[in-house]
């Protein structure tokens, strides 16, 4: 992946974070889209120091001008497309709230619809590339109190699928990711906030619900995202990988 061009949404935490990191440190050029001024900075800032081709862009993932403006002015050729930028949300249909339903929706379908849409010319232009969607577990089976996240991580799914069949003989490919549980800081502001001073306890409890025993580490996630945004991927399209320690397929 080296000289590559690599866009990545939502990189300044998480899985994106470790996105981010994965694909300067194998010399490609890194362009990441976040709100998060001080953390998209300070990432950008450390990867610079480390030699590395990292670029941060504040901006709203549903903007289209916005996004579309970036992309236009900044990046003169694009190899890859991550949609990663998502939010979660806790709840049934009763306890959804309609400004908790459209703000899901806004980010993580609208959010990458747009983020898509603003880089597929680029895609086009320079004879394919590989667009990949960060999924979840939850697109294909019944998780409790997760009506809202669910309804948008089947939409990303059904989107990877449309948009690999119509681009498919234009040389670019669209896959979609579908982790478990992964350790990310949303997972410790989640315990901090529901379980103060059981917070250990019931992280054990989320990190065994996993056949394996524990959660992912954004670095894992990051690794299959590299395999499947490279060359070597390069004969995947359509696809959705399941990285879950055994959450779908070996449920005790």
């Amino acid at each position: 992946m080296k000289d590559k061009h690599i866009l990545i949404t939502g990189g300044a935490s998480g899985i994106g974070l470790a996105m981010v990191r994965k694909f300067a440190e194998s010399g490609s050029i890194v362009y990441f889209i976040d709100n998060n001024i001080p953390e998209g900075e300070r990432l950008m800032h450390e990867e610079m120091e480390r030699g590395h081709q990292v670029n941060f862009w504040h901006a709203d993932v549903t903007d289209f001008d916005a996004v579309s403006h970036h992309v236009k002015r900044h990046i003169g050729k694009l190899d890859v497309l991550i949609n990663n930028a998502g939010v979660s949300h806790i709840g049934k249909v009763e306890n959804t709230s309609m400004e908790d339903f459209e703000r899901l929706f806004q980010i993580n379908v609208k959010g990458m619809f747009v983020c898509t849409k603003a880089a597929l010319p680029k895609l086009l232009e320079d004879g394919g590339g590989s667009i990949l969607n960060l999924c979840s577990v939850a697109a294909t089976m019944g998780i409790p109190d997760r009506f809202a996240y669910s309804m948008t991580k089947g939409a990303a799914l059904s989107m990877t699928l449309s948009i690999a069949r119509d681009y498919v003989d234009k040389g670019i490919r669209c896959n979609c990711l579908s982790p478990g549980r992964v350790h990310t800081p949303f997972v410790d502001d989640f315990l901090e906030k529901n379980y103060p001073g059981q917070e250990k306890e019931m992280f054990d409890k989320l990190a065994a619900t996993q056949p394996i025993g524990r959660m992912a580490s954004p670095e894992e996630i990051a690794e299959l995202a590299y395999f499947i945004s490279s060359d070597a991927g390069g004969f995947v399209t359509g696809a959705n990988y399941n990285i879950d320690g055994g959450f779908l397929n070996l449920k005790m």
